[in-house]
């Protein structure tokens, strides 16, 4: 679960409207109306990139009166469906894929089962990518992958695509450099060992 304690603050006579807080926001919070940022503060997350990347200094994060909890619980879909996705994805479903917030594959999983179709939905239901907001897109676009979903990129600086991972190198490659200290082959099953190992729920 995340803590959601902050929310930021829009100084309208700063704001010149350029919309670069609209495409930082990992959660798709923020527009432009009226060439001035609106903040939808139902689905803000917290994260400060909006206050961070403006060039205008006209936003400001300032403390909830009351602050909330996001979260998927994981124990509303059955586990053995999450623990497919997980696998399909080569996670572990115990796995952190989120350091930032600590956010595990099970959650991001539980997310899409319950019917996340993008990153921005899953961020808001349960608060990954609300720190670095960068690396954890791979994990989020793998998992989205392996439940047969492609969202569509969003207009801004939010995600980039997919980069390949160990399972993506194609026999060509693997044949080309196994002379040169490469051992892919050795290395997927090391990490299907992992993927595959019993975690605390039994899966």
């Amino acid at each position: 679960m995340k803590l959601i304690s902050l929310k930021p603050v829009v100084n309208v006579d700063k704001c010149i409207g350029c919309g670069i807080c609209s495409k930082v926001c990992p959660a798709a919070t923020i527009s432009i109306k009226d060439k001035k940022a609106c903040v939808n503060e139902e689905f803000c997350r917290g994260c400060a990139a909006c206050e961070q990347r403006c060039p205008a200094y006209a936003i400001i994060m300032t403390k909830l009166e009351k602050p909330y909890v996001v979260e998927v619980p994981v124990e509303d879909v059955p586990y053995d469906k999450i623990a497919v996705l997980c696998k399909n994805a080569h996670m572990h479903p115990e796995q952190i894929i989120c350091f930032c917030t600590a956010t595990r594959a099970e959650e991001v999983a539980a997310a899409i089962l319950k019917g996340a179709k993008t990153p921005e939905e899953i961020s808001r239901q349960t608060g990954i990518r609300m720190g670095c907001k960068v690396e954890c897109i791979q994990p989020i676009l793998r998992l989205l992958k392996a439940a047969g979903i492609t969202p569509e990129r969003p207009d801004g600086y939010q995600w980039y695509g997919l980069t390949p991972t160990l399972w993506d190198i194609s026999e060509e490659i693997k044949e080309k450099y196994k002379t040169s200290g490469f051992y892919f082959n050795e290395d997927i099953k090391i990490l299907n060992k992992i993927v595959e190992a019993k975690g605390s729920k039994g899966e």
